[in-house]
């Protein structure tokens, strides 16, 4: 298995002059220091691959132990485009992605590791708040159906830790090639359920802290929580 972070971003609505995922945390780490140690905790930190774009250069000189895809269109593409940048690489692997901006409790990863070992596609999501602009999911027979912000009645949030396995991967690299360059990545996923069957479980890690910054009130929120 591979493992990917997304942080090629730029982060515009947190305000940083840096790349969002060095925010510096109330625990003195930065937002991928938590990452990265909590992901290490569990699995080789060689595996480890960090999309870079905006600001490249200051997250490679403060993580030289990692390996980097970077994505030069950072400033015109969305995460469709850079997760596509770093799937192109492991196309016969199973990967574990995080959205650059997610600081999580370390335990939500034994939730996950269950469907890891058994190699089965899922998304992680909250089922406790629904929240008008976050990612929301529906279900049929078990499995995801609607993916994406615009999702009504949605039965939760995907929470931006993602798994794709390593017989659904090629599929899934189709369908992100297809998707706009302003696309989320979610949406290369719900036009791969909706047009190829992918079977993408809904895995609830709601019992553990998992927080998304996007703005300053998250970013208070996620401190207050540390």
């Amino acid at each position: 298995m591979k493992i990917i972070i997304l942080a090629a971003g730029i982060g515009s609505r947190l305000g940083n002059p840096f790349p969002k995922p060095l925010t510096p945390l109330k625990n003195g780490k930065s937002i991928m220091k938590m990452q990265t140690d909590n992901i290490a905790s569990r699995y080789d930190i060689d595996d480890i691959n960090v999309v870079v774009g905006f600001k490249k250069d200051l997250i490679m000189e403060r993580f030289p132990e990692l390996t980097y895809v970077y994505n030069p269109f950072f400033d015109r593409t969305n995460t469709s485009k850079s997760l596509l940048q770093a799937l192109k690489k492991h196309k016969d692997k199973s990967v574990l992605w995080f959205n650059g901006d997610v600081v999580f409790d370390e335990r939500l990863l034994d939730i996950l590791d269950p469907y890891i070992k058994k190699d089965e596609s899922f998304v992680a999501v909250n089922t406790s708040k629904v929240a008008e602009e976050e990612v929301k999911y529906t279900l049929k027979d078990g499995y995801i159906n609607e993916l994406s912000k615009t999702v009504k009645n949605g039965l939760g949030e995907a929470v931006g830790i993602n798994f794709i396995s390593s017989k659904d991967i090629k599929t899934f690299i189709r369908h992100l090639e297809a998707c706009d360059v302003n696309d989320y990545f979610e949406r290369g996923l719900e036009t791969g359920i909706e047009n190829d069957g992918l079977k993408i479980q809904a895995v609830d890690i709601s019992q553990y802290n998992c927080m998304e910054i996007d703005f300053l009130e998250d970013l208070e929120n996620v401190n207050n929580m540390l």
